[in-house]
């Protein structure tokens, strides 16, 4: 379409039409839950525990109700094999051939409640055992969401109330002696009904879910337009700059690549339906932040990475965006004074696009339904984003650590951002002890990675002798050390570390044998990371609880 027309197109009797920025939904194929039970009677019930946060206690007081007011039904309280969010297809082949109906939970988070939910639809429809799945009410929309996406929302799924964690055996006895929060009735009548009645809904439904979606929104004045992206929950409810025709099309001229070519696909968490999105459904969103042309082809490696920056954890994270390379002076971003604050257009558009593709992209981003973040996560709005100083770096930048040369751009995405501390330089005489205090900080699921001003930087190599960034990372990962009593008694250790250990993870499996006072390092080395930035008014520096997710190229996007 040339300018004009597009111009036409855009304005017409005082209304605007613009673009829509949503990605394309997964198809839907419905599917057929399996026979219910006659009676329980004589029957084997696996309790399958999720192994996040207390689970298996609440799982413990169902097992006492059936012994009490069940007692011809054996039930077999079990645990998945590892972290809930792991398939597990030795369990359901034991429960298929030695059991006659399951009873998974609790999803209780944000991301183990979809998991569990997985884990039904794959029993109910791959191993031909009926289930029901136990949830808090607090995930009700979530699990729901899942179920349809899968195909099967007939899955019966029972509500208690919100926590599990930490509640006393009574207190769980009453959820499960009381009612469903959600649909009101007795929870183990529920429960009952779900194994051996007719739970509703037995085939999987499209729901009508079209496969692709409009590339317009409804012409409209541009106040209107403006209230429509608030009520859609399409903006990050800052102003956006409305995405015309024209505005859309002057971003696309910051690539080489077609409109129409398939950039990738994105999902708030694992198991809830990954969308799909073209160069110009991307292209939709940067005009959106406010980005401009030349700052595109990193906005595309960003969305072809395929890792959101909405995240629905419940532990409200955080992405951080670190660029590297000649595009870092080509598009005037900043890595010195302020480089991690405000006031660079590049940096600020840029991750703001991130953000906001990501959450249109990936089919939405609400709080209580597809955004779970309990606290919620300030450093969202634009994901930290911010080029490292390579040129006052007295160590190799971070994209030649994961793989590039150091001619090439390229863009890294961590992921965390809970845990952050701080300090001004490094003394002469303890500056190890302090590390060590500063590294006590970082919670245990993410990984420290070192945000520090060139001054700092350079202290590191004065005071310790570390003439590469390796041999720093080295120094981290054997001064982070906790007495591995204390480290497993830790809840995120115990919901994420501890499964992958016991499954046998060669990584984490030597933790365990540890006596209980014995030192064991608490970070992976691989997983450490070192970055300059900052404009030396100061050395002071950071250790931010952020885990690398990957190092995406730019130069193919250009």
């Amino acid at each position: 379409m040339e300018p004009a027309d597009a111009h036409a197109l855009t304005r017409a009797n005082g209304h605007m039409t613009v673009m829509s920025p949503v990605g394309s939904p997964p198809a839907i194929v419905g599917k057929r839950l399996a026979p219910r039970l006659a009676s329980l009677e004589g029957r084997t019930i696996y309790l399958v525990d999720s192994r996040f946060d207390d689970s298996i206690e609440l799982l413990r007081q169902v097992q006492a109700w059936f012994a009490e007011h069940h007692p011809l039904t054996h039930v077999r309280l079990v645990s998945l094999n590892g972290y809930y969010g792991r398939d597990d297809p030795e369990l359901w082949a034991e429960i298929r051939a030695e059991g006659d109906a399951a009873i998974l939970g609790v999803g209780h988070c944000s991301t183990c409640a979809p998991a569990v939910a997985t884990h039904a639809v794959t029993l109910e429809t791959k191993f031909g055992v009926p289930t029901v799945t136990l949830h808090t009410s607090k995930f009700d929309k979530v699990v729901r969401s899942v179920l349809r996406m899968a195909g099967l929302p007939g899955v019966p799924t029972v509500f208690v109330p919100q926590p599990v964690m930490g509640r006393s055996p009574a207190e769980l006895r009453a959820y499960v002696d009381g009612e469903d929060p959600v649909a009101g009735g007795l929870v183990m009548q529920h429960v009952l009904e779900g194994l051996t009645g007719s739970p509703g809904e037995a085939t999987g439904s499209s729901g009508g879910q079209a496969r692709a979606t409009p590339r317009h929104v409804s012409a409209a004045s541009e106040e209107e337009l403006h209230d429509l992206f608030l009520s859609r929950n399409w903006t990050d409810k800052l102003p956006i700059v409305l995405p015309t025709e024209e505005r859309v099309a002057a971003m696309l001229a910051g690539t080489r690549r077609g409109r129409h070519e398939m950039v990738g696909s994105m999902q708030a968490t694992l198991n809830r339906g990954a969308w799909d999105y073209d160069v110009e459904k991307v292209a939709v969103n940067a005009v959106m932040a406010g980005a401009r042309p030349e700052y595109f082809p990193v906005i595309l490696a960003l969305a072809a990475s395929g890792f959101t920056a909405r995240s629905s954890s419940s532990s409200s994270g955080a992405c951080m965006v670190v660029v590297n390379g000649p595009v870092r002076a080509e598009i005037g971003m900043n890595a010195g004074v302020g480089a991690m604050g405000p006031y660079n257009h590049a940096n600020a558009t840029i991750g703001r696009a991130y953000g906001l593709l990501s959450q249109n992209l990936q089919g939405g981003s609400v709080p209580g339904e597809s955004y779970m973040g309990s606290l919620g996560n300030g450093h969202s709005y634009t994901n930290v984003t911010f080029a490292e100083n390579e040129e006052r770096s007295p160590w190799e930048p971070l994209h030649v650590r994961h793989g590039f040369a150091p001619d090439d751009s390229a863009v890294s995405i961590f992921f965390g951002l809970r845990s952050t501390s701080f300090s001004l330089g490094l003394r002469e005489k303890y500056w190890r002890e302090h590390v060590r205090d500063m590294l006590a900080g970082v919670d245990l699921v993410a990984a420290p990675t070192l945000l520090l001003d060139p001054i700092a930087a350079r202290q590191f190599v004065e005071r310790g002798d570390f003439r590469s960034k390796e041999q720093l990372v080295d120094f981290i990962h054997e001064t982070a050390t906790m007495p591995a009593g204390r480290y497993w008694d830790l809840q995120l250790v115990q919901n994420y570390i501890y499964p992958e250990a016991t499954r046998g993870e060669p990584s984490l499996a030597s933790r365990l044998e540890a006596g209980e006072d014995e030192p064991i390092r608490t970070f992976l080395k691989e997983a450490i990371n070192v970055v300059v930035v900052g404009g030396e008014t100061n050395g002071y520096w950071q250790i931010m609880g952020a885990s690398h997710i990957a190092t995406v190229g730019i130069d193919a996007w250009r």
